[in-house]
């Protein structure tokens, strides 16, 4: 499997590239749109071609570049059901490319449209759960209450070997 963090420090932002090896198809989480030649620099590099790209929610942050690389590769652009793209997902499904496959989890409180995705020893939480802390709730309809059940209701009864992999630090 190929995993590559990758770190965007205008806006502390991590974005995750995800690929098996067999035929070379990939996803990306939550790309930044002025990273986003650096991102088909390494696809290029690595041989793959990217079929998914993903936002675990809507960005205050920076810029997506979900529609960047829509249109620069035609992969499919992928959020939580409340959002307008290609491919809207919801809890329980899973959403795949050949040989890697993640889990969809709604962790709405940090916005109404925050989700988390599962991948085995690992789990990709946007801006539900940082590192030594949470996503500010006091905007783009946060809710302190459900962030809160977002974090013990679910995040938090995952296994405790599970690596957390958030998009800040």
């Amino acid at each position: 499997m190929i995993f590559r963090q990758l770190f965007e420090p205008v806006s502390c932002t991590y974005t995750y590239l995800l690929a098996s090896r067999r035929g070379g198809e990939a996803m990306i989480i939550d790309p930044v749109l002025e990273k986003v030649d650096r991102y088909l620099k390494l696809i290029e590099e690595l041989d793959l071609k990217l079929v998914k790209a993903i936002d675990t929610h809507l960005h205050a942050d920076h810029v997506t570049g979900l529609g960047a690389l829509r249109d620069r590769t035609h992969c499919i652009t992928v959020m939580g059901e409340q959002s307008m793209v290609s491919m809207r997902l919801s809890e329980g499904e899973k959403l795949s490319v050949e040989g890697v496959s993640l889990d969809v989890l709604y962790t709405p409180g940090h916005t109404d449209d925050s989700y988390s995705f599962v991948m085995g020893d690992r789990v990709f939480t946007g801006d539900t759960l940082l590192i030594r802390g949470t996503g500010r709730t006091d905007f783009q309809n946060g809710d302190p209450r459900m962030q809160y059940e977002s974090l013990f209701g679910k995040l938090l009864r995952l296994p405790d070997e599970t690596l957390v992999y958030p998009a800040h630090d």
